[in-house]
Protein backbone atom coordinates (compact mmCIF):
# COMPACT_ATOMS: atom_id res chain seq x y z
CA UNK A 1 0.00 0.00 0.00
CA UNK A 2 1.42 3.39 -1.00
CA UNK A 3 2.26 5.82 1.79
CA UNK A 4 -0.30 8.58 2.28
CA UNK A 5 0.59 11.88 0.66
CA UNK A 6 -0.74 14.65 2.89
CA UNK A 7 -1.86 18.09 1.79
CA UNK A 8 0.64 19.73 4.14
CA UNK A 9 3.58 18.91 6.33
CA UNK A 10 4.50 21.57 8.88
CA UNK A 11 7.97 21.41 10.44
CA UNK A 12 8.07 22.97 13.89
CA UNK A 13 5.49 23.09 16.70
CA UNK A 14 6.29 26.59 17.86
CA UNK A 15 3.67 29.36 17.94
CA UNK A 16 3.44 29.68 14.14
CA UNK A 17 3.33 25.93 13.52
CA UNK A 18 0.58 25.44 16.09
CA UNK A 19 -1.54 28.27 14.72
CA UNK A 20 -1.21 27.02 11.15
CA UNK A 21 -2.12 23.50 12.28
CA UNK A 22 -5.30 24.85 13.85
CA UNK A 23 -6.18 26.71 10.62
CA UNK A 24 -5.38 23.74 8.37
CA UNK A 25 -7.35 21.35 10.53
CA UNK A 26 -10.39 23.60 10.72
CA UNK A 27 -10.35 23.95 6.92
CA UNK A 28 -10.42 20.16 6.59
CA UNK A 29 -6.97 19.75 5.08
CA UNK A 30 -4.85 16.66 5.70
CA UNK A 31 -1.79 17.84 7.61
CA UNK A 32 0.81 16.76 10.14
CA UNK A 33 3.22 18.79 12.29
CA UNK A 34 6.68 17.31 12.88
CA UNK A 35 8.42 18.51 16.04
CA UNK A 36 11.93 17.59 17.21
CA UNK A 37 11.15 18.28 20.86
CA UNK A 38 8.88 16.38 23.21
CA UNK A 39 6.44 19.29 23.62
CA UNK A 40 5.40 22.48 21.78
CA UNK A 41 7.68 25.50 21.78
CA UNK A 42 10.94 23.56 22.17
CA UNK A 43 12.97 26.71 21.35
CA UNK A 44 11.58 28.46 24.45
CA UNK A 45 12.86 25.71 26.72
CA UNK A 46 16.27 27.34 26.24
CA UNK A 47 15.68 30.88 24.98
CA UNK A 48 15.80 33.59 26.04
CA UNK A 49 18.70 32.38 28.16
CA UNK A 50 17.73 34.52 31.16
CA UNK A 51 14.13 33.29 30.94
CA UNK A 52 12.29 36.61 30.82
CA UNK A 53 10.29 37.44 27.71
CA UNK A 54 10.32 41.02 26.44
CA UNK A 55 7.11 40.49 24.50
CA UNK A 56 4.45 42.62 26.17
CA UNK A 57 1.77 40.94 28.27
CA UNK A 58 -0.45 43.93 29.13
CA UNK A 59 -3.39 42.24 30.76
CA UNK A 60 -5.19 45.33 32.04
CA UNK A 61 -6.17 47.57 29.12
CA UNK A 62 -9.57 49.01 30.02
CA UNK A 63 -10.95 47.38 26.84
CA UNK A 64 -13.62 44.70 26.75
CA UNK A 65 -13.34 44.15 22.99
CA UNK A 66 -11.08 41.08 22.52
CA UNK A 67 -9.79 42.46 19.20
CA UNK A 68 -8.58 45.66 20.86
CA UNK A 69 -7.07 43.71 23.75
CA UNK A 70 -4.89 41.82 21.27
CA UNK A 71 -3.07 45.07 20.51
CA UNK A 72 -1.48 44.83 23.96
CA UNK A 73 -1.15 41.03 24.08
CA UNK A 74 2.06 40.08 22.27
CA UNK A 75 2.13 36.38 23.15
CA UNK A 76 -1.26 34.88 22.29
CA UNK A 77 -1.67 33.13 18.96
CA UNK A 78 -4.86 33.13 16.92
CA UNK A 79 -7.49 30.44 16.43
CA UNK A 80 -9.80 30.48 13.42
CA UNK A 81 -13.47 30.24 14.24
CA UNK A 82 -13.11 30.16 18.03
CA UNK A 83 -14.89 32.92 19.92
CA UNK A 84 -13.36 31.72 23.18
CA UNK A 85 -9.70 31.04 22.35
CA UNK A 86 -7.05 30.17 24.88
CA UNK A 87 -5.13 33.39 25.63
CA UNK A 88 -1.68 33.91 27.09
CA UNK A 89 -2.95 36.70 29.36
CA UNK A 90 -4.55 33.97 31.52
CA UNK A 91 -1.11 32.48 32.21
CA UNK A 92 0.72 35.43 33.74
CA UNK A 93 -0.01 38.82 35.27
CA UNK A 94 3.53 40.05 34.58
CA UNK A 95 4.16 42.66 31.90
CA UNK A 96 7.36 40.77 31.07
CA UNK A 97 6.49 37.14 31.81
CA UNK A 98 8.70 34.10 32.20
CA UNK A 99 9.35 31.80 29.26
CA UNK A 100 7.93 28.87 31.24
CA UNK A 101 4.49 30.52 31.06
CA UNK A 102 4.69 30.48 27.27
CA UNK A 103 5.56 26.79 27.27
CA UNK A 104 2.48 25.98 29.37
CA UNK A 105 0.31 28.15 27.13
CA UNK A 106 1.47 26.51 23.90
CA UNK A 107 0.95 23.01 25.35
CA UNK A 108 -2.61 23.90 26.34
CA UNK A 109 -3.29 25.43 22.92
CA UNK A 110 -2.15 22.23 21.19
CA UNK A 111 -4.30 20.13 23.52
CA UNK A 112 -7.43 22.26 23.16
CA UNK A 113 -7.46 22.03 19.36
CA UNK A 114 -6.24 18.40 19.26
CA UNK A 115 -3.56 19.27 16.79
CA UNK A 116 -1.95 16.49 14.76
CA UNK A 117 1.67 16.64 15.98
CA UNK A 118 4.40 14.01 15.97
CA UNK A 119 6.79 14.87 18.81
CA UNK A 120 10.37 13.62 19.18
CA UNK A 121 10.53 13.59 15.40
CA UNK A 122 13.62 15.38 14.18
CA UNK A 123 13.69 15.93 10.43
CA UNK A 124 17.14 15.15 9.04
CA UNK A 125 16.54 15.34 5.30
CA UNK A 126 14.13 17.04 2.91
CA UNK A 127 13.96 16.03 -0.73
CA UNK A 128 11.49 15.97 -3.62
CA UNK A 129 10.08 13.16 -5.66
CA UNK A 130 8.42 14.89 -8.58
CA UNK A 131 5.97 17.36 -7.03
CA UNK A 132 5.96 15.64 -3.64
CA UNK A 133 8.07 16.66 -0.65
CA UNK A 134 9.62 13.74 1.20
CA UNK A 135 10.87 14.29 4.75
CA UNK A 136 13.06 11.80 6.58
CA UNK A 137 13.00 11.54 10.38
CA UNK A 138 14.86 8.55 11.79
CA UNK A 139 13.77 5.53 9.78
CA UNK A 140 10.40 7.08 8.84
CA UNK A 141 9.46 9.08 5.76
CA UNK A 142 6.61 11.59 5.48
CA UNK A 143 5.14 12.89 2.22
CA UNK A 144 3.09 15.94 1.32
CA UNK A 145 2.14 18.05 -1.67
CA UNK A 146 3.24 21.18 0.15
CA UNK A 147 5.70 21.93 2.93
CA UNK A 148 5.60 24.73 5.50
CA UNK A 149 8.79 25.44 7.44
CA UNK A 150 7.98 26.95 10.84
CA UNK A 151 11.29 26.11 12.48
CA UNK A 152 12.39 29.61 13.36
CA UNK A 153 16.05 30.60 13.25
CA UNK A 154 17.86 27.86 15.11
CA UNK A 155 21.46 28.04 13.93
CA UNK A 156 23.73 30.64 15.58
CA UNK A 157 24.91 33.36 13.21
CA UNK A 158 28.65 33.62 13.91
CA UNK A 159 30.74 36.37 12.27
CA UNK A 160 34.05 35.32 10.83
CA UNK A 161 37.29 36.61 12.32
CA UNK A 162 40.46 34.84 13.53
CA UNK A 163 39.88 33.30 16.95
CA UNK A 164 36.06 33.34 16.89
CA UNK A 165 36.10 29.66 17.83
CA UNK A 166 37.74 30.55 21.17
CA UNK A 167 34.90 32.62 22.58
CA UNK A 168 31.71 31.63 24.42
CA UNK A 169 28.39 31.79 22.56
CA UNK A 170 25.00 33.02 23.78
CA UNK A 171 23.47 29.58 23.21
CA UNK A 172 25.54 27.88 25.93
CA UNK A 173 27.37 30.49 28.03
CA UNK A 174 27.02 30.31 31.81
CA UNK A 175 24.14 32.58 32.88
CA UNK A 176 25.10 32.75 36.58
CA UNK A 177 26.43 36.31 37.08
CA UNK A 178 28.43 35.16 40.12
CA UNK A 179 30.83 33.31 37.80
CA UNK A 180 31.77 36.69 36.26
CA UNK A 181 32.53 38.48 39.53
CA UNK A 182 35.23 41.18 39.13
CA UNK A 183 35.94 40.08 35.56
CA UNK A 184 36.36 42.10 32.40
CA UNK A 185 33.80 40.92 29.83
CA UNK A 186 33.23 41.73 26.16
CA UNK A 187 29.78 40.98 24.74
CA UNK A 188 29.68 40.96 20.93
CA UNK A 189 26.41 42.08 19.32
CA UNK A 190 24.08 45.04 19.56
CA UNK A 191 20.70 43.28 19.71
CA UNK A 192 18.53 42.37 22.66
CA UNK A 193 20.31 39.06 23.31
CA UNK A 194 23.58 40.95 23.71
CA UNK A 195 22.10 43.56 26.04
CA UNK A 196 20.13 40.91 27.93
CA UNK A 197 23.44 39.16 28.55
CA UNK A 198 25.23 42.38 29.51
CA UNK A 199 22.52 43.53 31.90
CA UNK A 200 22.72 40.16 33.63
CA UNK A 201 26.38 40.86 34.42
CA UNK A 202 26.58 44.56 35.27
CA UNK A 203 26.11 44.04 39.03
CA UNK A 204 28.93 41.49 39.38
CA UNK A 205 31.42 42.05 36.55
CA UNK A 206 34.09 44.72 36.95
CA UNK A 207 33.83 45.91 33.34
CA UNK A 208 31.31 44.99 30.64
CA UNK A 209 31.81 46.21 27.08
CA UNK A 210 29.15 45.67 24.43
CA UNK A 211 30.66 45.88 20.94
CA UNK A 212 29.54 45.69 17.34
CA UNK A 213 30.00 47.34 13.95
CA UNK A 214 26.75 49.33 13.94
CA UNK A 215 25.45 51.97 16.34
CA UNK A 216 22.89 50.95 18.94
CA UNK A 217 19.36 51.45 17.65
CA UNK A 218 16.65 52.06 20.21
CA UNK A 219 13.20 50.53 19.73
CA UNK A 220 11.43 53.55 21.16
CA UNK A 221 12.90 55.61 18.34
CA UNK A 222 12.78 53.22 15.37
CA UNK A 223 9.50 51.51 16.36
CA UNK A 224 11.12 48.17 15.50
CA UNK A 225 10.81 46.02 18.62
CA UNK A 226 13.85 43.94 17.66
CA UNK A 227 16.07 46.94 18.31
CA UNK A 228 17.22 47.58 21.86
CA UNK A 229 14.31 47.67 24.28
CA UNK A 230 14.33 49.83 27.37
CA UNK A 231 13.96 46.68 29.48
CA UNK A 232 17.48 45.61 28.48
CA UNK A 233 19.08 49.05 28.49
CA UNK A 234 20.49 49.26 32.02
CA UNK A 235 24.07 49.24 30.76
CA UNK A 236 23.39 52.36 28.65
CA UNK A 237 22.59 54.27 31.82
CA UNK A 238 25.81 53.14 33.45
CA UNK A 239 27.85 53.91 30.31
CA UNK A 240 26.57 57.47 30.08
CA UNK A 241 27.21 58.03 33.80
CA UNK A 242 30.80 56.73 33.47
CA UNK A 243 30.37 53.69 35.67
CA UNK A 244 33.05 51.58 33.91
CA UNK A 245 30.74 49.69 31.54
CA UNK A 246 30.77 50.92 27.94
CA UNK A 247 29.50 50.51 24.37
CA UNK A 248 32.09 50.03 21.60
CA UNK A 249 31.38 50.86 17.95
CA UNK A 250 33.59 48.90 15.59
CA UNK A 251 34.72 45.44 14.55
CA UNK A 252 36.75 42.65 16.10
CA UNK A 253 39.77 41.93 13.93
CA UNK A 254 41.24 39.07 15.96
CA UNK A 255 40.91 37.21 19.26
CA UNK A 256 43.84 35.47 20.96
CA UNK A 257 43.77 33.56 24.22
CA UNK A 258 46.60 32.88 26.66
CA UNK A 259 47.14 32.48 30.40
CA UNK A 260 46.32 36.18 30.87
CA UNK A 261 42.91 35.86 29.23
CA UNK A 262 41.54 37.02 25.89
CA UNK A 263 43.31 39.65 23.80
CA UNK A 264 40.94 41.31 21.37
CA UNK A 265 42.06 43.53 18.50
CA UNK A 266 39.20 45.99 18.09
CA UNK A 267 38.95 48.48 15.22
CA UNK A 268 37.04 51.54 16.43
CA UNK A 269 34.63 52.85 13.80
CA UNK A 270 34.50 56.42 15.08
CA UNK A 271 38.23 56.91 15.62
CA UNK A 272 39.59 56.70 12.07
CA UNK A 273 39.85 52.91 12.30
CA UNK A 274 42.14 53.01 15.32
CA UNK A 275 42.92 49.41 16.27
CA UNK A 276 43.47 48.77 19.96
CA UNK A 277 44.21 45.50 21.72
CA UNK A 278 42.07 45.11 24.84
CA UNK A 279 42.33 42.36 27.44
CA UNK A 280 39.26 40.55 28.75
CA UNK A 281 38.61 37.62 31.05
CA UNK A 282 35.61 36.46 28.99
CA UNK A 283 34.25 37.12 25.49
CA UNK A 284 30.64 36.20 24.63
CA UNK A 285 29.18 36.16 21.13
CA UNK A 286 25.55 37.28 20.94
CA UNK A 287 25.24 37.91 17.22
CA UNK A 288 21.89 36.33 16.48
CA UNK A 289 20.60 33.28 14.65
CA UNK A 290 20.00 32.07 11.12
CA UNK A 291 17.76 29.64 9.24
CA UNK A 292 19.23 26.15 8.85
CA UNK A 293 18.91 25.10 5.19
CA UNK A 294 21.25 22.11 5.52
CA UNK A 295 18.29 19.70 5.74
CA UNK A 296 17.37 20.26 2.10
CA UNK A 297 18.75 18.33 -0.84
CA UNK A 298 20.42 20.59 -3.38
CA UNK A 299 17.60 20.35 -5.94
CA UNK A 300 15.02 21.72 -3.47
CA UNK A 301 17.16 23.89 -1.21
CA UNK A 302 15.60 27.34 -0.79
CA UNK A 303 17.58 30.35 -1.93
CA UNK A 304 18.87 32.39 1.01
CA UNK A 305 19.18 36.14 1.44
CA UNK A 306 20.39 38.83 3.90
CA UNK A 307 23.86 37.32 4.42
CA UNK A 308 22.32 33.86 3.94
CA UNK A 309 20.43 34.20 7.20
CA UNK A 310 16.89 33.74 5.88
CA UNK A 311 15.10 31.97 3.03
CA UNK A 312 14.14 34.36 0.24
CA UNK A 313 10.35 34.58 -0.04
CA UNK A 314 7.66 35.92 -2.33
CA UNK A 315 4.92 38.22 -1.00
CA UNK A 316 2.92 35.01 -0.37
CA UNK A 317 5.68 33.56 1.87
CA UNK A 318 6.62 30.97 -0.74
CA UNK A 319 10.22 30.15 -1.60
CA UNK A 320 11.37 32.17 -4.60
CA UNK A 321 12.94 29.07 -6.17
CA UNK A 322 11.09 26.03 -4.75
CA UNK A 323 7.37 25.94 -5.63
CA UNK A 324 5.16 24.59 -2.86
CA UNK A 325 7.66 25.41 -0.11
CA UNK A 326 6.22 28.00 2.30
CA UNK A 327 7.46 29.65 5.48
CA UNK A 328 5.79 30.77 8.71
CA UNK A 329 6.88 32.35 11.95
CA UNK A 330 9.97 34.39 12.67
CA UNK A 331 11.70 33.37 9.41
CA UNK A 332 9.11 35.43 7.54
CA UNK A 333 10.81 38.58 8.86
CA UNK A 334 12.72 38.68 5.58
CA UNK A 335 9.65 40.36 4.04
CA UNK A 336 9.73 43.32 6.47
CA UNK A 337 13.27 43.03 7.81
CA UNK A 338 13.83 45.39 10.75
CA UNK A 339 10.75 47.43 9.81
CA UNK A 340 7.55 45.78 11.05
CA UNK A 341 6.90 42.83 13.38
CA UNK A 342 7.08 39.56 11.42
CA UNK A 343 10.01 38.42 13.58
CA UNK A 344 7.79 38.25 16.66
CA UNK A 345 4.65 36.42 17.77
CA UNK A 346 2.49 39.53 17.80
CA UNK A 347 3.41 40.08 14.15
CA UNK A 348 3.77 36.67 12.54
CA UNK A 349 0.49 35.40 14.02
CA UNK A 350 -1.27 37.69 11.51
CA UNK A 351 1.11 36.60 8.76
CA UNK A 352 0.29 32.96 9.55
CA UNK A 353 -3.42 33.74 9.38
CA UNK A 354 -2.92 35.41 6.01
CA UNK A 355 -0.81 32.47 4.82
CA UNK A 356 -3.69 30.11 5.60
CA UNK A 357 -5.89 32.26 3.34
CA UNK A 358 -3.21 32.25 0.63
CA UNK A 359 -3.08 28.44 0.72
CA UNK A 360 -6.86 28.14 0.56
CA UNK A 361 -7.01 30.55 -2.37
CA UNK A 362 -4.16 28.99 -4.35
CA UNK A 363 -4.62 25.30 -3.73
CA UNK A 364 -8.25 24.77 -2.69
CA UNK A 365 -10.19 27.32 -4.79
CA UNK A 366 -11.39 29.22 -1.71
CA UNK A 367 -11.41 32.97 -2.43
CA UNK A 368 -10.03 35.46 0.08
CA UNK A 369 -12.89 36.25 2.51
CA UNK A 370 -14.54 39.58 1.86
CA UNK A 371 -17.65 41.66 2.46
CA UNK A 372 -19.43 43.78 -0.12
CA UNK A 373 -20.62 47.36 0.25
CA UNK A 374 -21.75 50.20 -2.00
CA UNK A 375 -18.91 52.06 -3.70
CA UNK A 376 -20.03 55.37 -2.21
CA UNK A 377 -17.90 57.79 -0.16
CA UNK A 378 -19.95 57.52 3.03
CA UNK A 379 -20.04 53.73 2.92
CA UNK A 380 -16.31 53.39 2.27
CA UNK A 381 -15.49 55.88 5.01
CA UNK A 382 -17.67 54.11 7.55
CA UNK A 383 -16.11 50.73 6.70
CA UNK A 384 -12.56 52.06 7.00
CA UNK A 385 -13.16 54.01 10.21
CA UNK A 386 -14.89 51.03 11.83
CA UNK A 387 -12.00 48.74 10.98
CA UNK A 388 -9.10 50.99 11.97
CA UNK A 389 -10.69 51.65 15.35
CA UNK A 390 -10.73 47.90 16.16
CA UNK A 391 -8.10 46.06 14.14
CA UNK A 392 -5.15 44.50 15.91
CA UNK A 393 -3.69 43.00 12.71
CA UNK A 394 -3.04 46.31 10.96
CA UNK A 395 -1.98 47.84 14.28
CA UNK A 396 0.69 45.20 14.87
CA UNK A 397 1.76 44.61 11.25
CA UNK A 398 2.01 48.30 10.46
CA UNK A 399 2.68 49.11 6.83
CA UNK A 400 3.00 45.41 5.98
CA UNK A 401 -0.55 44.08 6.04
CA UNK A 402 -3.36 46.19 4.65
CA UNK A 403 -7.10 46.08 4.12
CA UNK A 404 -8.03 46.31 0.46
CA UNK A 405 -11.14 47.91 -1.03
CA UNK A 406 -11.57 46.68 -4.60
CA UNK A 407 -13.98 48.91 -6.52
CA UNK A 408 -15.92 47.42 -9.41
CA UNK A 409 -18.64 49.74 -10.70
CA UNK A 410 -21.16 50.47 -7.97
CA UNK A 411 -19.82 47.79 -5.62
CA UNK A 412 -16.71 47.46 -3.48
CA UNK A 413 -15.24 44.29 -1.99
CA UNK A 414 -13.53 44.69 1.41
CA UNK A 415 -10.66 42.24 2.02
CA UNK A 416 -8.87 42.26 5.38
CA UNK A 417 -5.17 41.86 6.23
CA UNK A 418 -3.66 41.24 2.82
CA UNK A 419 0.13 41.52 2.40
CA UNK A 420 0.58 44.92 0.75
CA UNK A 421 3.31 43.62 -1.57
CA UNK A 422 0.98 40.85 -2.69
CA UNK A 423 -1.68 43.39 -3.67
CA UNK A 424 0.81 45.29 -5.80
CA UNK A 425 2.20 42.10 -7.32
CA UNK A 426 -1.13 41.43 -9.06
CA UNK A 427 -3.01 44.71 -8.67
CA UNK A 428 -6.78 45.09 -9.16
CA UNK A 429 -8.00 47.63 -11.69
CA UNK A 430 -9.16 50.06 -9.00
CA UNK A 431 -8.30 49.58 -5.33
CA UNK A 432 -7.71 51.38 -2.06
CA UNK A 433 -5.14 49.96 0.38
CA UNK A 434 -5.65 50.85 4.03
CA UNK A 435 -2.71 50.52 6.45
CA UNK A 436 -1.70 51.77 9.84
CA UNK A 437 1.82 53.10 9.63
CA UNK A 438 4.30 55.66 10.86
CA UNK A 439 5.07 58.76 8.83
CA UNK A 440 8.15 59.21 6.63
CA UNK A 441 11.46 59.65 8.46
CA UNK A 442 9.76 58.89 11.76
CA UNK A 443 13.02 57.39 13.08
CA UNK A 444 15.19 60.37 12.15
CA UNK A 445 14.17 62.60 15.05
CA UNK A 446 14.21 61.80 18.75
CA UNK A 447 10.49 61.57 19.70
CA UNK A 448 11.29 63.15 23.08
CA UNK A 449 13.13 66.09 21.52
CA UNK A 450 10.08 68.28 21.09
CA UNK A 451 11.99 71.22 19.60
CA UNK A 452 13.54 69.09 16.85
CA UNK A 453 10.25 67.34 16.17
CA UNK A 454 8.42 70.66 15.88
CA UNK A 455 11.04 71.84 13.38
CA UNK A 456 10.53 68.69 11.32
CA UNK A 457 6.77 69.20 11.44
CA UNK A 458 7.21 72.71 10.07
CA UNK A 459 9.45 71.39 7.29
CA UNK A 460 6.94 68.67 6.48
CA UNK A 461 3.60 70.44 6.18
CA UNK A 462 1.85 67.72 4.13
CA UNK A 463 -0.03 66.38 7.13
CA UNK A 464 1.70 63.00 6.98
CA UNK A 465 2.25 62.66 10.72
CA UNK A 466 4.97 60.75 12.55
CA UNK A 467 3.14 58.52 15.01
CA UNK A 468 1.07 55.46 14.06
CA UNK A 469 -1.92 56.57 11.99
CA UNK A 470 -4.15 55.31 9.15
CA UNK A 471 -3.01 55.83 5.55
CA UNK A 472 -5.30 55.20 2.58
CA UNK A 473 -3.67 54.82 -0.83
CA UNK A 474 -5.59 54.71 -4.10
CA UNK A 475 -4.13 52.56 -6.87
CA UNK A 476 -5.30 52.49 -10.47
CA UNK A 477 -3.92 49.53 -12.42
CA UNK A 478 -1.16 49.24 -9.86
CA UNK A 479 -0.07 52.89 -10.10
CA UNK A 480 -0.39 55.10 -7.03
CA UNK A 481 -2.99 57.74 -7.82
CA UNK A 482 -3.47 59.47 -4.45
CA UNK A 483 -2.69 59.15 -0.75
CA UNK A 484 -4.64 60.31 2.30
CA UNK A 485 -3.24 60.45 5.84
CA UNK A 486 -5.83 60.33 8.62
CA UNK A 487 -4.73 62.65 11.43
CA UNK A 488 -2.91 60.81 14.22
CA UNK A 489 -4.64 60.49 17.58
CA UNK A 490 -3.21 60.08 21.08
CA UNK A 491 -5.62 57.25 21.99
CA UNK A 492 -5.59 55.69 18.50
CA UNK A 493 -9.29 56.44 18.13
CA UNK A 494 -10.17 57.87 14.73
CA UNK A 495 -13.84 58.66 15.10
CA UNK A 496 -14.05 62.46 15.17
CA UNK A 497 -15.07 64.83 12.38
CA UNK A 498 -11.40 65.78 11.92
CA UNK A 499 -10.86 62.16 10.82
CA UNK A 500 -14.15 61.37 9.08
CA UNK A 501 -14.71 64.55 7.07
CA UNK A 502 -11.36 64.65 5.21
CA UNK A 503 -11.50 60.89 4.52
CA UNK A 504 -14.99 61.21 3.04
CA UNK A 505 -13.79 64.11 0.89
CA UNK A 506 -10.84 61.97 -0.30
CA UNK A 507 -13.13 59.13 -1.37
CA UNK A 508 -15.46 61.63 -3.05
CA UNK A 509 -12.61 63.04 -5.14
CA UNK A 510 -11.15 59.66 -6.04
CA UNK A 511 -14.41 57.92 -6.90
Amino acid sequence: MAEEVLDYLVVGAGPAGLQLAQSLGRAGHRYLVLEAGSAPGHFFETFPRHRTLISINKKHTGYTDPELRMRMDWNSILADGDDDPVLFTDYSDKLFPKAENLLRYLADYAAKYRLAIRYDTRVTRIRREGETFVLTAGDTEFRAHRLIMATGVTKPYIPQFPGVELIDQYVDVDVDPASFTDQRVLVLGKGNSAFETADNLIERAAVVHVGGPRPVKLAWRTHFVGHLRAYNAGILDMYQLKLQHAILDGEVREVRKDADGYHVKFAFARADEVVKEIRYDRVIGCTGFRFDASLFDEDCRPELTIDDRFPAQTPSWESVNVPGLYFAGTITQVRDFKKATSAFIHGFRYGARALAKVLNERHHDVPWPHTELPAKPDALTEAVITRINRTSGLYQQFGFLGDVLVVDGDTARYLEEVPVDRVLEDPPEDAYVVTLDYGPDHDKVDPFDFVARAAQDRANDRGEGHYLHPIVRHYRRGELAATHHVTENLENEWDQEVHIGPLTAFFTREL
